[in-house]
């Protein structure tokens, strides 16, 4: 018997193309909706999954894809997730990530389709209070993207209560590396993570990184991170995908390593496993920026029986550099 068709929305994005990569290597049939604007056609093509190349905000492409096939559930990746632009163009945020998420479940409703994996953030935590941070942690967004989300979230609880659609919400931290076959990976355009940086840097590709801030109250002055292997990530979403399937009551999960890594700690190793250099320019703090960002996964790992497979900082790099190399060279 073969397993039901999952629609992931975003799925020619980076989280959301290892997702579908996940979800096809244990049997699941997937549907792709991507509208581009950061997706990319040809890493779907790579994943021989079928793309409809559309918008969460257009309601009657998603009656006709409810009605013509047999979702059995949602993925939903379709996101904006430039913490800077959510500053300086809100409404853009808001309008995609809130109100093309809410259309999206209003005609999930409407087709009775009651099991939702979403893609959220540790950003809805705002700047924490203790640390590792655990799901129970007060969530205050300094951020319009952060509040996006965590709007998003509320949409969801209120949409379980109302019509019975259950789901599971993911708050990730840094999301890193690649697929390790090397055939998908991170393309961002523009590009504001640190690894990738770091690895266009060694490539040549910039001709500096700039570090926002060597005076944190950190081992090195340098800010910690928790950096996750975007497939261990994608496994963590299938779990999720059958958790639900299996009939379970809606809940949320962190998605971490539960170890930080330093600004300057992935630097130091980029340069190692690279073997160039990286030229440096210190720079001053950004603002909003905490000294520390951890996550605890223990629920995940607890209820979800999840197992990083890839928790390694050097081999998260490794499998990024693989793709940069091959992507960008």
């Amino acid at each position: 018997m073969s397993k039901p068709t999952i629609l992931v929305t975003g799925g020619a994005g980076y989280i959301g193309s290892h997702a579908v990569k996940a979800l096809q290597t244990v049997g699941y049939q997937v549907l792709v909706l991507d509208n581009l604007v950061y997706g990319h056609q040809d890493i779907a093509k790579t994943l021989g999954v079928e793309l409809i190349i559309g918008d969460t905000t257009d309601r009657p492409l998603l009656d006709k894809l409810f009605s013509d096939r047999a979702i059995s559930a949602v993925m939903h990746f379709a996101a904006y997730a430039y913490v800077g632009e959510s500053v300086s163009q809100p409404d853009k945020y808001y309008r995609n990530n809130v109100v093309g998420t809410l259309v999206l479940l209003e005609a999930m409703i409407a087709a009775d389709i009651k099991n939702f994996v979403f893609s959220s953030t540790c950003a809805s935590y705002g700047v924490p209070q203790q640390i590792p941070i655990t799901e129970e942690h007060p969530q205050a967004p300094i951020n319009p993207y952060g509040a996006t989300k965590l709007m998003v979230e509320r949409i969801l609880q209120d949409f379980d209560v109302a019509y019975g659609l259950k789901s599971v919400i993911f708050r990730y931290f840094n999301a890193a590396g690649a697929d390790p076959s090397g055939a998908i990976g991170e393309d961002h355009n523009p590009e504001t993570h640190l690894i990738p940086l770091v690895l266009q840097a060694a490539l040549g590709k910039r001709e500096s990184l700039t570090v926002y801030g060597s005076d944190y109250p950190t081992p090195d002055g340098t800010c910690i991170r928790d950096y996750i292997h975007v497939s261990d990530l994608a496994d963590a979403h299938v779990l999720g995908l059958q958790y639900l399937l299996d009939g379970n009551q809606s809940e949320i999960f962190n998605l971490g390593n539960g170890n930080g890594f330093s600004v300057q700690q992935v630097i130091d190793a980029a340069r190692e496993i690279t073997g160039k250099p990286i030229n440096v320019v210190m720079g001053d703090r950004r603002a909003g920026d905490p000294p520390a960002l951890v996550g605890s996964s223990e629920k995940a790992r607890r209820i979800l029986n999840w197992q990083p497979q890839y928790a390694d900082l050097h081999l998260i790099l490794q499998h990024a550099w693989a793709w940069h190399q091959k992507r960008h060279a």
